[in-house]
């Protein structure tokens, strides 16, 4: 296997934006090579084999997805910081989708379903436990509802924003906010 850094993620963001555009059927390793415009066989050389490629892609949206940290910093509002999320989502498009594809290719192929559920669950409690430990409204059971709706915004969002044209997603935002982080009363 080669281990040159660069190129083994200029392969995977080329898988990418195979994944995203073809889907999981169109992921070749050849399809690969052909989009980062590299000598066909390249892809085989650092990746023993689809399996892989797949696994390795899902830790490559990770890394692409991380917000900057002036997305992290100054005081702290939900609502902004989903209103930032998705605004990241809508930039890096071919991410996402591709992570929806890896989601749907999950469904026929065990192993990479059980990479998928461990990856997303500690995704899912690294959030929860930073957005608590931020100090932010709500708790472990409002966090994890605001994740399932904002997927869930952010992939109509994504796939058909039609759809929500009458619906402005900030709007939807804040409501969500409002609605599944209440304020703590105070003592």
């Amino acid at each position: 296997m080669r281990q040159n850094p660069q190129r083994r993620t200029a392969l995977l963001d080329a898988a990418i934006e195979v994944l995203a555009r073809e889907g999981s059927r169109g992921l070749t390793l050849r399809a690969v090579d052909a989009e980062a415009a590299v000598p066909t066989g390249t892809a085989s050389n650092y990746f023993a084999n689809r399996a892989q490629l797949l696994v390795q892609i899902l830790h490559r949206t990770r890394e692409r997805l991380v917000p900057d940290h002036a997305d992290l910093t100054g005081p702290l509002d939900t609502t902004v910081l989903l209103g930032r999320l998705l605004e990241r989502m809508r930039r890096e498009r071919s991410v996402h989708i591709a992570m929806l594809e890896l989601r749907l290719e999950g469904l026929r192929r065990p192993e990479l379903q059980a990479e998928l559920a461990a990856f997303h669950g500690a995704e899912l409690e690294a959030n929860i436990d930073w957005h608590l430990g931020a100090g932010l409204p709500g708790d472990r059971q409002g966090v994890v509802l605001l994740y399932l709706a904002m997927l869930g915004l952010i992939v109509d969002d994504l796939t058909v924003p039609a759809m929500l044209e009458a619906h402005p997603v900030e709007g939807l935002i804040e409501t969500m906010v409002e609605r599944l982080l209440p304020q703590r009363p105070a003592d």
